[in-house]
């Protein structure tokens, strides 16, 4: 990779409910396509920080981290994605920033392929972070 490219790279949290339903975020930009909280991360920022940042950012609240679950290249958008499972407190109230319409709860065989990997990932983990590529 040269010194003048462009790459990108961004943390996601995986936060269900009781019901093992995964929290989804419906964008007010670009295709406004639904995804897991979190965003990129800025310039001298860890993953962590990004993570705890862009949730509190897109859904008011502050989010438990419990582990980094895989790292997930996407060659579409030239990024790697950090996926992390993570929890809302009891007293958690979500409220949404502008750059998303509505949440809601999905269950896993309602997502999208790539997105179905990832969560499956993250809820079987078994201590070992996953790498892939899509």
């Amino acid at each position: 990779m040269g010194f003048h490219d462009f790459y990108r790279m961004s943390s996601h949290a995986v936060i269900c409910n009781e019901k093992n339903e995964i929290l989804l975020l419906k964008a007010t930009y670009a295709d406004h396509a639904w995804g897991l909280p979190g965003g990129g991360l800025d310039v001298g920022e860890t993953i962590h920080e990004a993570l705890i940042r862009e949730c509190h950012e897109e859904i008011g609240c502050e989010i438990l981290v419990d582990y980094l679950s895989g790292v997930y290249f996407h060659s579409a958008v030239n990024s790697h994605a950090f996926i992390f499972k993570c929890q809302l407190p009891a007293s958690a109230e979500i409220k949404l920033s502008d750059e998303h319409s509505e949440y809601r709860w999905f269950a896993i065989d309602e997502l999208s392929a790539v997105q179905k990997v990832r969560i499956e990932d993250c809820l079987n983990f078994n201590g070992t972070v996953q790498s892939r590529a899509f």
